[in-house]
């Protein structure tokens, strides 16, 4: 009886553990890119509240240090010229509005300047940002 040795069989790629490598990666960059696009506001010490939620369509930051610096997307800006800024950057855009971080130390009549500076611009969908409190 004779042996046949020559039978090859064809390379044949599996497509299971292909599929999950995909679905691997779809994950990751998923997360990757809901981690990256909240916001560009400074650490400042927020307000804290139960039922704090972030609005992700916002996407002007403006945020008030204790110290009374006002900051539009991480730079500097003066409070004179704070509406001016406004609404340079928010010409731009199809439906701006604008995520207010204040420290919690703030003096009130400042954080109403600033919103006062906001609306001037013509900008009129606010959020003020707070911590959720998680205690209670």
């Amino acid at each position: 009886m004779k042996v046949d040795l020559r039978t090859t069989r064809k390379a044949r790629i599996e497509m299971l553990p292909l599929i999950d490598i995909v679905f691997l990666l779809l994950v990751f960059f998923i997360y990757a890119m809901l981690s990256m696009a909240v916001h560009h506001g400074l650490p400042v010490l927020l307000p804290s509240s139960s039922t704090a939620q972030i609005e992700k369509r916002i996407t002007l930051s403006v945020t008030l240090k204790a110290d009374g610096s006002v900051y539009v997307d991480e730079n500097l800006v003066p409070m004179e010229r704070l509406h001016e800024v406004l609404k340079t950057k928010a010409m731009s855009m199809d439906q701006p509005g604008v995520l207010l971080f204040a420290d919690r130390n703030l003096p009130y009549q400042r954080l109403f300047e600033v919103l006062d500076r906001i609306r001037m611009a013509g900008l009129y969908r606010i959020s003020l940002q707070a911590e959720v409190n998680r205690g209670r």
